[in-house]
C-alpha cells in the first residue's frame, strides 16, 4: 500500500478546538505551509455562516494552510477548487463509482441528496494585497453523520467506503496538491469550472437559494467564468449569485445512512 502521508507535510493532533483555528494559530507562529493539520476530535468545528459542526471520532476533520502569492480576486475561486479535490478524493478512496456522488454550489458534497462533506475556506489578504494567508478546511463524514442538521446528511460507510482518516487525508492531499497546481493563482480556473460542473447537477435543475436579505427558487443555469451561481427565478430573470445557502428541490430534511 502507498504511504500517502509520507508525500506531504502533516500533523496530526488527537483534539482541536477547530483545525482551521489551530492552522491559524501556527500561521500566527510563523508557519507558511503548506501544512496539512488533522484532529481526531474537534470541540468547537464550524461549518459556513458560523454553523457549529459535530465532529465526533472517526470522520476527517483537516485543515490545508498555505501562503500564495496571487490576487485578492481570485482567491474565493479556491472554494470551488476545494469542492472539486473532495469529490475526487472520496471517489479515489471510494475505488469504485458512488451513485449520486455530487457536488452543490459552492462546495458541499453529496450522495444523492444528503451531505457527506462540508468545506470552509478562510483567508488573511496580506497588507501589500499580492499575498493571502488560505486555510481550506474540510469534513468528510466517514463513519458518522452528524443529526438535527435541518437538512439530509449522511457517511461514507453507510454506502460500503471503509476508509480511516489518514487513508483519506492521503487521497485529499493529492487532489488539493493537483488542483491547486492547475488553478495556477486563477489562470488556469476555467478548468477547474469545467471539472466542478461536470461533478454538478443538470442544467435546468430545481433548487432555492437563501441569501439572508432574499429566498429565490428557480432553475439551474450553471456558472459564469468567475464562479458565481447561475440561475432563473420564478419570473424568468437570469440572477447571478456570488452567496447563499442552496436547497435542492427534492432534498429530503432527514437523516441518511
Amino acid at each position: 500500500m502507498v504511504d500517502r502521508l509520507s508525500s506531504f507535510r502533516s500533523i496530526i493532533l488527537e483534539d482541536a478546538s477547530s483545525t482551521n483555528s489551530e492552522a491559524f494559530a501556527r500561521a500566527l507562529a510563523g508557519e507558511v505551509g503548506p501544512l496539512w493539520i488533522m484532529a481526531r476530535r474537534q470541540s468547537q468545528g464550524r461549518g459556513r455562516s458560523g454553523r457549529q459542526w459535530a465532529s465526533e471520532p472517526g470522520n476527517l476533520y483537516a485543515s490545508l494552510l498555505q501562503r500564495l502569492v496571487c490576487r485578492h480576486s481570485v482567491v474565493h475561486q479556491l472554494s470551488l477548487l476545494a469542492g472539486v479535490a473532495t469529490v475526487e478524493a472520496i471517489a479515489a478512496a471510494a475505488g469504485a463509482s458512488i451513485a449520486g456522488l455530487r457536488l452543490k454550489w459552492p462546495n458541499d458534497v453529496l450522495i444523492g441528496e444528503a451531505k457527506c462533506a462540508g468545506i470552509l475556506p478562510e483567508s488573511q489578504i496580506g497588507a501589500g494585497g499580492s499575498e493571502a494567508l488560505v486555510v481550506i478546511g474540510i469534513g468528510i463524514n466517514l463513519v458518522t453523520h452528524p443529526s438535527r442538521l435541518g437538512r439530509a446528511a449522511t457517511h461514507l460507510a453507510a454506502h460500503g467506503v471503509e476508509v480511516p482518516p489518514e487513508t483519506m487525508l492521503g487521497f485529499l492531499a493529492e487532489a488539493v496538491e493537483r488542483w491547486v497546481e492547475t488553478w495556477d493563482v486563477g489562470a488556469g480556473f476555467a478548468r477547474v469550472r469545467a471539472a466542478w460542473l461536470g461533478w454538478a447537477g443538470e442544467v435546468g435543475e430545481s433548487l432555492s437559494v437563501h441569501t439572508g436579505r432574499e429566498h429565490i427558487a428557480g432553475t439551474f443555469l450553471g456558472l459564469d467564468d468567475s464562479g458565481a451561481l447561475l440561475m432563473r427565478d420564478g419570473e424568468g430573470r437570469s440572477r447571478r449569485l456570488t452567496f447563499g445557502d442552496v436547497t435542492l428541490a427534492g432534498a429530503a430534511f432527514q437523516d441518511r445512512g
